[in-house]
């Protein structure tokens, strides 16, 4: 009974769900072909899917999929994300040297994000942390690795001004886009895109054990909203 309830409530949503997963499955796959076939360093095949994968917030959007569907989907991605650590299951984003939690990390964040905003329509707020933590966050190691000449050190973790000025932004721009889509206020958006953005630098500068990629879209997320609904 329960479960053709479940099933009938899960029916309207199948189109996008197929799309979501499929997406996923292709990005995992050309991350695996890269490091398998091109002998692709994983640092680089984990930023790939890094930042592919959080676009399909954009799909779960558009579609106007429930919350539930995005707590389930954040659960089941917990528990493939787990047992990839124990079994190598994804060697192209956990076959890495140091140690870090920050797939399991990503993977909560959209589940957190999505109880708290998405059922209140206020799935803007999600947008906005998620694509800030994959796009923003993303660019900054690619940036920092590439062109990071002046470096820092916070707390044992090495950083570069190339890379957080990459991160604040396209956290700027990210912030910009999404609170213009909604219809904010012009004069509103260049303020809480500014601080948003400054912010989501700050917590992506404090990265040990992946940490980031739950403070980062927690954070945004949050001071966006706050910023906006002043």
């Amino acid at each position: 009974m329960y479960f053709s309830s479940f099933i009938d409530a899960l029916y309207p949503f199948c189109f996008p769900i197929f799309l979501i997963i499929s997406y996923l499955i292709t990005v995992l796959a050309i991350a695996e072909f890269l490091k398998h076939s091109w002998n692709i360093r994983t640092e680089i095949t984990r930023k790939i899917v890094h930042i592919a994968s959080g676009n399909v917030i954009l799909i779960a959007w558009k579609s106007q999929l429930p919350a539930w569907i995005l707590i389930i989907g954040s659960v089941i991605s917990m528990i493939l994300v787990l047992t990839s650590y124990v079994s190598s299951l994804f060697p192209s984003i956990n076959d890495i040297k140091r140690i870090s939690f920050g797939t399991l990390f990503y993977a909560c964040s959209i589940g957190i994000l999505s109880y708290f905003f998405w059922h209140q329509k206020e799935i803007q707020y999600v947008v906005i942390g998620i694509l800030t933590m994959t796009w923003g966050d993303g660019m900054a190691a690619v940036i920092g690795q590439k062109f990071g000449k002046h470096t820092y050190q916070i707390l044992n973790v090495n950083k570069s001004w190339e890379g957080s000025l990459a991160m604040m932004g396209v956290s700027f721009v990210v912030c910009s886009i999404v609170l213009f889509f909604v219809g904010e206020p012009s004069s509103k958006i260049f303020t809480i895109s500014l601080i948003t953005s400054i912010v989501a630098t700050v917590l992506e500068i404090f990265s040990s054990f992946g940490i980031d990629n739950l403070t980062v879209p927690l954070g945004s997320a949050y001071i966006s909203f706050y910023l906006t609904n002043l």
